[in-house]
């Protein structure tokens, strides 16, 4: 019923991890291989081990998240020998220069069948988001699509996560620039740079890096989301991701319904477990039956307008 597929490769299930919690260790890892997360999906990695920023560096409540982990990860060559036999494995790569991408993108073991090029982290601080600057994305993009020619002809996923986009004119831009390249996948979108969180009470941030500047994430943002999701499906021919917002069966309707080929979840999962992805997936079912779909083609962005 929630069979999919992601450009060439198909899943039985169209929800898993987004990365960035639950998923740095291996034993986060594994947590994620014995659920019933379609995929697993690595912590965002870096040429050498991360601790992040300083603590505390994450803080949420009913409607929303604001984080600056700064890519705690433990390095690539950690990632690169993960291997899972029976479940897909996507390695996620941000790289503090675009010279790390190409090297980390160069020495890809065999056991990794997709990667998702973070091209939007905004907690790291004097480092800009990637995917604002259109010019250098529009290189490095180019450089890894001769680089990953032969992996994506044997059906790898070429994936990348981008920031949210606001207007008409960035949409469009970036649309041009992954539609002249070999990326197969979207990922719509990372947390909302650069917010804010304050304690009216103790006239304090709500967490302590960059002056308690962090990413937005949770309920919140999910309008962006299917903003962005929507864009991307509608200007490009790649499979698109859907991240931001899902904490229930209808905030997957929602995405997919606006284009997404799957789901991510994040926050929902750093507050529940990899338990989210059994409930997500039983409610996301149920409305299917209300709506009367038995699959989710049937109903993949499809988005009516008024």
């Amino acid at each position: 019923m929630l069979k999919t597929k992601i450009a060439n490769r198909e899943y039985k299930t169209c929800i898993y991890n987004a990365s960035g919690v639950n998923c740095r260790s291996k034993q986060n890892l594994d947590e994620l291989y014995i659920s019933n997360s379609a995929i697993v999906l690595s912590k965002s990695c870096t040429i050498q081990e991360r601790k992040g920023n300083m603590e505390p560096r994450y803080f949420d409540t009913e409607t929303m998240s604001i984080n600056s982990s700064g890519l705690p990860n433990m390095g690539y060559s950690f990632y690169n020998t993960i291997n899972y036999s029976d479940k897909d494995y996507f390695m996620s790569i941000s790289g503090m220069t675009p010279n790390t991408n190409i090297f980390m993108l160069q020495h890809l073991t065999d056991n990794i069948n997709g990667i998702e090029l973070n091209l939007s982290c905004p907690n790291i601080k004097g480092k800009s988001q990637l995917g604002y600057d259109f010019e250098a994305t529009e290189e490095l993009l180019r450089k890894a699509s001769e680089i990953l020619d032969d992996k994506i002809k044997n059906d790898f996923i070429f994936g990348i996560k981008l920031p949210p986009y606001f207007d008409e004119l960035h949409f469009n831009n970036m649309a041009d620039i992954i539609n002249n390249t070999k990326v197969n996948s979207i990922t719509c979108i990372n947390s909302i740079g650069n917010g804010l969180v304050v304690n009216p009470y103790s006239n304090k941030t709500a967490i302590k890096p960059k002056n308690g500047f962090g990413g937005i994430g949770g309920d919140i943002v999910k309008p962006t989301a299917l903003a962005n999701v929507h864009k991307f499906y509608k200007l490009t021919n790649c499979s698109i991701v859907g991240c931001g917002g899902i904490s229930n069966g209808i905030d997957a309707y929602e995405h997919i319904l606006c284009g997404a080929s799957a789901v991510q979840i994040g926050t929902q999962l750093y507050k529940e477990g990899v338990g989210c992805f059994d409930r997500i997936e039983s409610q996301l079912k149920d409305f299917m039956l209300i709506k009367g779909y038995t699959n989710i083609s049937k109903f993949k962005g499809q988005l009516e307008y008024l």
